[in-house]
């Protein structure tokens, strides 16, 4: 068994930390919050003074961060305290452009490094279920596998560094658009009398079937596993994934991409959470696009 650093214990980091120490890891933990840190010392993490504390001795550095200036700054600390042979694993979300800059800091100071991002949520994170896409060389996905396994269902190798990251934007465009989609033919039914249980038995067998639609239903008492049956409780906050989406507008900016759903996503999920929606499900706009649905006119009511 190896000896982990993790730096990131928040409501991602935090359970992944704790399945690796199930696994028979020995983690040595940091983060700036209390409360972060007391319930992961409660799993079994070994909570460190400082991110250099955390990463001093170990054989891997596991990096869970709000965002790429957190993690170049974040290896601007540790990297001189690492040893040797330590393999460095960033699975924040974070823009292409960091990821790649963390990249090239970790092979300057003669290390492997994987981006690592994850799939799956806190639900995936609790119960070792994420799917993690990776970026780096063959060598480093090889020997990241083994410390990514415990905390994942799937460990996919998406190429070279960045490419991890790069996956995990398009497929939360995917995630984003198909949802509005779902959420807006919801709520195109309710207005001309559909019932949702109509809609979802047609559609869940039909050509709109999606995850969208058959595992995080925007409408409650569909399928069991919506968040809309419990009140929104974020499985992926929509603040998250205005953030995700800002990644993918801001990469089809620099790439020439014509991304036009993905603006318009990103303008959406922008309108949700300032109308207070950050905190909820990303599932929950349904509730935005119904607040903005204007009256129905006369000649719709004939």
């Amino acid at each position: 068994m190896a000896v982990i650093g993790f730096i990131g214990l928040g409501h991602m980091g935090g359970p992944m930390s704790a399945n690796l120490v199930k696994a028979g890891h020995t983690v040595r933990g940091f983060d700036l919050a209390s409360e972060a840190t007391r319930r992961a010392s409660e799993q079994g993490v070994t909570v460190a003074a400082s991110t250099v504390e955390a990463v001093e001795g170990v054989d891997a550095v596991v990096t869970m961060l709000p965002g790429g200036q957190h993690l170049l700054e974040c290896y601007d600390r540790i990297l001189a305290a690492v040893s040797p042979g330590t393999l460095l694993i960033d699975s924040s979300t974070v823009d292409v452009a960091d990821a790649r800059r963390a990249h090239e800091l970790a092979e300057e100071a003669g290390l492997d490094s994987v981006d690592a991002p994850v799939s799956g949520g806190t639900a995936g994170a609790e119960a070792g279920t994420l799917t993690f896409m990776v970026g780096g060389t063959e060598r480093a996905y090889l020997a990241a596998r083994d410390f990514l396994e415990p905390m994942a269902r799937k460990v996919i190798h998406c190429g070279g560094a960045g490419n991890g990251q790069v996956t995990k934007m398009c497929n939360n465009l995917m995630l984003a658009t198909s949802m509005l989609g779902v959420a807006e033919a919801f709520v195109l039914g309710e207005r001309l009398g559909l019932s949702h249980r109509a809609l979802y038995d047609v559609a869940s067998v039909s050509t709109g079937q999606c995850w969208s639609l058959t595992t995080n239903c925007p409408v409650p008492d569909m399928v069991e596993t919506s968040r809309a049956n419990h009140d929104y409780e974020p499985g992926f906050a929509a603040s998250l994934m205005l953030k995700d989406l800002g990644l993918a507008v801001s990469a089809a900016d620099r790439s020439g991409a014509d991304t036009e759903l993905a603006r318009l996503a990103a303008r959406i999920y922008e309108r949700f959470n300032e109308e207070g929606g950050g905190g909820y499900d990303f599932s929950a706009v349904i509730d935005s696009i119904r607040r903005h649905s204007g009256e129905v006119g006369t000649e719709q009511r004939g």
